[in-house]
This record gives C-alpha cells, sequence and structure tokens, in this order.
C-alpha cells in the first residue's frame, strides 16, 4: 500500500510564513507530521502555526535568517534540544532583491542573493545530517525554480543560485544515500506568490508570460505541495536526486 501518513515524523519548513512554504507546511501538518516553521519574522509565522494547532495538529514557529550562519546554529541547537531528531526538511525560503540586467547588479544585492538562495539551505543540510541519521532515515526537498533550467530575463542572478542549487541537491543525493537521507528539488514554474507579484501586477508581462506556458495560467502555491507531499513520503522511498517540474508545460 502507497501511504503519504507522516504521522510522528518532525518536518522544519523554512519561507513558511506564506506562499509556497505556508502551503507545504500545512499539507505535511495535514498529514500528521510534526512542523516547524520558519522564517525571518516571528510575527508572520505566529498564524501560521496556531491555524495547525487549531486543525488539530503540533506546530511549533521560529524566526531564523537563511543568510546567518549564526540563527541557523541557534535553530538547530534549539531542534536538538527540544526533539533529538528531524525527519523531514524542507528549504524552501528564497529571495530575489534584484530585477534588472547582472551587467548592474551590485555586490550588496549578489551576495544577498547567494546566502539566502545557496548558503542558508547547504547549511541547513549539514546540520540536519545529524539529526536525521539517529533517526535513521531522512527526506530533504529543496525548493529551486524553473529559472534554474531556463533563466528568465532580469533575473539572472535569482537564476544562477536556482540552478546551483540542483546541482547541491543532486550532490548531496548521492553523498548522503548511504545515511538513508534522500535529497531532491522541487522546481516551481509561474506561481502566485510575492515573489512573482511584480508579473501578476503589470497585464503586459503576466500576458507574455502565460503566453509561454501550455496550460495558459499562472499555478496556486496549492498546486506545488502534491509533489512535496510525495518526495517526502513513503511512496518516494527509492526517490532521490529527483527534480520534479511543476510548470503547467512550460519546460516541455
Amino acid at each position: 500500500m502507497i501511504s503519504f501518513d507522516l504521522t510522528d515524523r518532525i518536518a522544519l519548513v523554512t519561507g513558511a510564513s506564506r506562499g509556497i512554504g505556508r502551503a507545504i507546511a500545512e499539507t505535511l501538518a495535514g498529514h500528521g507530521a510534526e512542523l516547524i516553521v520558519v522564517s525571518r519574522k516571528l510575527e508572520s509565522l505566529e498564524p501560521v502555526a496556531a491555524g495547525i494547532r487549531e486543525k488539530g495538529g503540533k506546530a511549533s514557529a521560529f524566526a531564523c535568517n537563511m543568510g546567518n550562519l549564526a540563527d541557523i546554529d541557534a535553530l538547530f541547537e534549539k531542534i536538538g534540544k527540544d526533539c533529538g531528531r528531524l525527519d523531514i526538511l524542507v528549504n524552501n525560503a528564497a529571495t530575489n532583491p534584484y530585477f534588472g540586467e547582472m551587467a548592474t547588479v551590485d555586490e550588496g544585492a549578489w551576495q544577498k542573493t547567494l546566502d539566502v538562495n545557496l548558503k542558508g539551505p547547504f547549511f541547513m543540510i549539514q546540520k540536519a545530517i545529524a539529526l536525521m541519521q539517529a533517526a535513521g532515515r531522512g527526506a530533504v526537498v529543496n525548493v529551486s525554480s524553473v529559472n534554474g533550467i531556463r533563466p528568465a530575463a532580469f533575473q539572472g542572478v535569482y537564476s544562477i543560485t536556482k540552478g546551483a542549487l540542483i546541482t547541491m541537491t543532486q550532490a548531496f543525493a548521492k553523498e548522503l544515500a548511504p545515511h538513508g537521507i534522500r535529497v531532491n528539488a522541487l522546481l516551481p514554474g509561474f506561481t502566485d506568490t510575492q515573489f512573482s507579484s511584480v508579473l501578476m501586477q503589470n497585464k503586459e508581462i503576466y500576458d507574455m508570460v502565460v503566453a509561454q506556458i501550455p496550460l495558459k495560467r499562472h499555478a496556486d502555491p496549492s498546486e506545488m505541495v502534491g509533489a512535496v507531499l510525495y518526495l517526502v513520503s513513503d511512496a518516494a522511498s527509492y526517490t532521490t536526486g529527483a527534480c520534479i517540474t511543476i510548470d503547467g508545460g512550460l519546460l516541455s
């Protein structure tokens, strides 16, 4: 029997205050997982954790800047002390502070994008390894983007980090497979999130983007969670190093 039951599993989701991250956290909780929701601002996380608890689930919220290693260390010290293990890690947090040509990006925007989109997920996985090994299993999902395969106009730096995140996923998958830890990636397409608000609000740009999508529409964050649920569950016990694209057919 194929099972998506996550009862008794502890899941950590970053960037969980809204959009895809929130949808993932709520879905995993709905399938029995105990959630640790993380974002930069605690006040934006509390409604998410409270909503999960109101539905009978378990959830706690922690503030953590993914570009700050001290924050990551403190987060995992707390998880180790309170939980003693971690079964699921979803690296969803990301940033895109610069929208324009790469020829004019400044070092600050470049560094912030790399810190949050690459350094953060890398050290989150590194810290999670010991806790997952203690449980004898683990599942990591890195939320990349179709931009990691086909860079988007004026999103070059962001696309570079998302492409590197795909490579990071595959490298960790090979390295951690002997330890029972699976590492996969989700590649969302054009989705209604704060990230895409600039595109969503400009009809000319929106129509141009949608015209390239065979399904002729954008996605809702809820349409990303089925793939993540599969990847972190026992249904995907033989799946590692995979990059699942959910893009309405854009890359087909």
